[in-house]
């Protein structure tokens, strides 16, 4: 009761409640605790009589038919949600915000947002999605998580690809330092002083990750790339290579050097399914944690600062785990088929 009667983050009512309990429990007169606490000795008595009959098994509980009535009625929820759901926005708007929702229905904006935020609708967000329509969608998808759950023997597992066009963004005004009330700021306009391209291959087991700097990213710098992981990788193990289908993968020198390098094995992601490959994870940190607030002036300073991160990720690499199966995924696709083919037949 004491801790209830001192704190600051329980609801008013109750620490008040709990003052008064014990204001009680020493004795004091009901008439001088209720002028103390703005209260009337009609309350005090009440909230005795509760604790002496059920002690603090109700504690806080509000009595049916007590307390703050509701403004909203069912009706009127259900009118906003559907409205929300399936009633097309305003002219020239692409999604309701609270506002406009709040002009629709007759209620306030603060009510709407209350309601949105209870029920888990966000109109104001939007995330990218696209649905794979490769044929072999489950037997690419089979073989590449086999490769993840279950690793061949005296084999590495990478996975590749390429970051393409990484600009080497300068500011046009030094940044102010980060204070008490305000983080680190940064201009919004830039110089654009080049690009770079960065070839990586994650080792599924360490995650190690092994790079190169090229400038362009066409064939022949793939196959560069290509020479360096073998020159890295033991040569008494077998090289199993994950990567998308993007066309300079599947080149005829590429696949001339495959012939002559037996040890590589490509196993190529299903279309629009980057989220398989295991190095994209890697691309976010790289961006969220070296390139987003870089300031470079010139390409070697952004080719300097990636290889630093590469080097810090390599001095305490750590693997991700992959918990997904190859059953429960090929179910989630179905289902957003479906749903998807729900929107198409709508409109």
């Amino acid at each position: 009761m004491g801790r209830i009667a001192a704190s600051t983050a329980s609801p008013h009512r109750e620490v008040i409640r709990a003052k008064v309990l014990l204001a009680a429990g020493e004795g004091i007169a009901n008439s001088i605790i209720a002028s103390t606490y703005g209260l009337t000795a009609v309350t005090v008595r009440a909230w005795r009589k509760d604790y002496h009959a059920d002690g603090l098994t109700r504690f806080g509980a509000i009595a049916s038919g007590r307390g703050r009535k509701r403004s909203i009625d069912d009706a009127t929820i259900i009118d906003l949600v559907e409205k929300t759901m399936h009633q097309n926005p305003p002219v020239g708007h692409t999604h309701w915000s609270v506002r406009t929702m709040a002009k629709e229905v007759g209620i306030s904006p603060a009510t709407v947002q209350r309601i949105w935020s209870t029920l888990g609708i966000k109109p104001h967000r939007v995330d990218s999605c696209k649905i794979s329509t490769d044929p072999q969608f489950t037997e690419k998808l089979i073989d590449v998580v086999g490769l993840y759950l279950n690793p061949p023997d005296k084999a590495v597992v990478v996975c590749m690809d390429e970051k393409s066009s990484i600009q080497a963004l300068d500011r046009t005004q030094p940044s102010l330092p980060m204070v008490t009330g305000r983080g680190d700021t940064m201009t919004h306009d830039y110089k654009r002083n080049g690009t770079t391209t960065l070839f990586p291959a994650l080792d599924v087991l360490t995650g190690k990750v092994i790079g190169s700097r090229l400038p362009k990213h066409r064939h022949q710098e793939f196959l560069t790339f290509l020479n360096t992981v073998d020159s890295q990788v033991p040569k008494g193990l077998q090289v199993h290579v994950i990567l998308d289908n993007y066309a300079t993968h599947k080149h005829l020198e590429v696949k001339k050097w495959l012939d002559k390098h037996p040890r590589f094995h490509f196993h190529f992601t299903p279309t629009s399914s980057s989220w398989l490959n295991q190095v994209e994870r890697w691309f976010r940190e790289l961006t969220d944690k070296n390139l987003k607030r870089g300031v470079f002036p010139t390409v070697g300073s952004l080719i300097a600062s990636i290889n630093r991160f590469l080097d810090g990720h390599n001095d305490d690499p750590r693997p991700y785990v992959w918990t997904a199966t190859a059953e429960e995924i090929p179910r989630k696709v179905e289902s957003a088929k479906a749903k998807l083919q729900q929107v198409v037949n709508q409109n």
